[in-house]
């Protein structure tokens, strides 16, 4: 059982970056913003797809739920059955397989074969996270490779910002269809750009299932995975169906506009998290929470207010913007001696979230309506604060135990 290291020949020279190496960074990127952007693409496009092929917009919910769910099972998987494969063809498969997914996706005549493609998606997704973050510090020098870590995030914060908000604008005046056709002819570009620009990355040592068993008895482990799986529940649930409650009120061009700046306004939160993060981390988790609880409160009080749902999706946008980098920290940090093991369960604990928050999120939708579905995601949310204000209490005896440590090693 293999997974990669930042070891590599490459990492360890003391010379700069070379323009190939970077354009390595550039092509990995790529990829992260088409699958971002495939897994997303349905979010703007419900209504449409589920007029088209004839279902429920729950059940049309489901095109989010099914990649969730395949996506958590390859996440932690895909990196202990790979092997010694070398990491740059697991790229380039796990590319291919998006590629037909996509297409699968633009051709679909009904729901299953949909949803054959979205699962072929978060097959391919999981096994994608869980090894382009570990890629990243060996395509370059050791200097850069947080620079090039960032890089490649970026190409997800792009997805939000371009990536979906555009798939919505091609569906306005062509057709949902166009809108995967055009993400696969995306796919297309990074897998060429892949083939001839990600150099050769053999897997190094080994990652044992023991690894994620140790993580899970750890009590703080458990409360900070179960955290992150309530405040990404609580935005998964509701904005996979903000497109039908935006509906109400604007035309789907200015719907476009409104996903484009949610996408834009977080990633301008993205950038200026990333300075405060390291320094203030459980003060940022907390901020960026009751942000998120600000933005779906005013979705519901001020429902059918132009302005106040426009000043929700943008407070939305702040707060999600930063939430993915904050949890993300928080978690290095929580398995810093596991770091593969913890990145791998972070990843599935994500895409559990995102499956069992959409799904739930569609059943409440076709029942009891969107308002009722928005009220869930609130108390979704309050349940993630009232859970990190309990793993603050539990760091604090162990905090005042090593103080006292420190006191009587100084009276000695």
């Amino acid at each position: 059982m293999q997974i990669d290291t930042p070891a590599n020949p490459i990492s360890l020279e003391t010379g700069s970056t070379s323009v190939r190496q970077w354009l390595a960074v550039i092509a990995v990127a790529v990829s992260a913003f088409a699958f971002v952007t495939a897994e997303f693409l349905p979010v703007g496009l419900l209504p449409q797809i589920a007029q088209d092929l004839g279902v429920s917009t729950g059940v049309a919910g489901l095109m989010v739920t099914t990649p969730g769910v395949m996506a958590a099972i390859f996440a932690p998987t895909l990196i202990v059955s790979a092997g010694r494969m070398d990491r740059r063809y697991v790229f380039l498969l796990l590319t291919a397989v998006l590629l037909i997914a996509n297409i699968v996706c633009a051709v679909s005549t009904s729901m299953p074969v949909m949803l054959i493609g979205r699962a072929l998606l978060g097959a391919a997704l999981g096994g994608f996270w869980t090894l382009a973050t570990a890629a990243a510090p060996r395509l370059v020098q050791a200097k850069d490779a947080a620079r090039a870590t960032a890089t490649i995030l970026t190409g997800v914060t792009c997805a939000t910002v371009i990536g979906v908000p555009l798939g919505t604008f091609i569906a306005s005046f062509a057709s949902w269809r166009l809108s995967f056709a055009a993400t696969a002819g995306l796919v297309a570009v990074a897998l060429v750009a892949q083939a001839l620009l990600v150099p050769s990355l053999p897997s190094a040592s080994a990652l044992r299932i023991a690894d994620f068993k140790t993580l899970l008895r750890r009590p703080h482990t458990r409360m900070s995975m179960l955290m992150v799986a309530l405040v990404f529940g609580a935005h998964f649930s509701t904005y996979t169906y903000i497109a039908p409650l935006l509906e109400q009120d604007f035309s789907l061009s200015t719907i476009t506009l409104l996903l484009f700046g949610f996408g834009l306004i977080g990633f301008f939160s993205n950038a200026l998290m990333s300075m405060a993060v390291s320094n203030h981390l459980k003060k940022s988790v907390a901020v960026m929470v009751l942000l998120l609880l600000g933005a779906l409160s005013s979705m519901l009080l001020l429902e059918h207010s132009t302005i106040g749902e426009t000043a929700g999706m943008l407070l939305w946008g702040i707060a999600f913007g930063a939430l993915p980098l904050c949890f993300s920290v928080w978690i290095q940090r929580g398995t810093a001696d596991l770091p593969e093991a913890g990145s791998a369960m972070f990843v599935s604990i994500i895409q559990v979230a995102i499956a069992a928050g959409s799904a739930v999120g569609g059943a409440i939708v076709d029942r009891a309506g969107v308002h009722a579905d928005f009220t869930l995601g609130l108390g979704l949310a309050v349940l993630g604060l009232v859970t990190l204000q309990r793993l603050a209490a539990m760091e604090r005896p162990a905090t005042n135990a090593s103080f006292k440590q420190t006191c009587d090693a100084s009276l000695d």
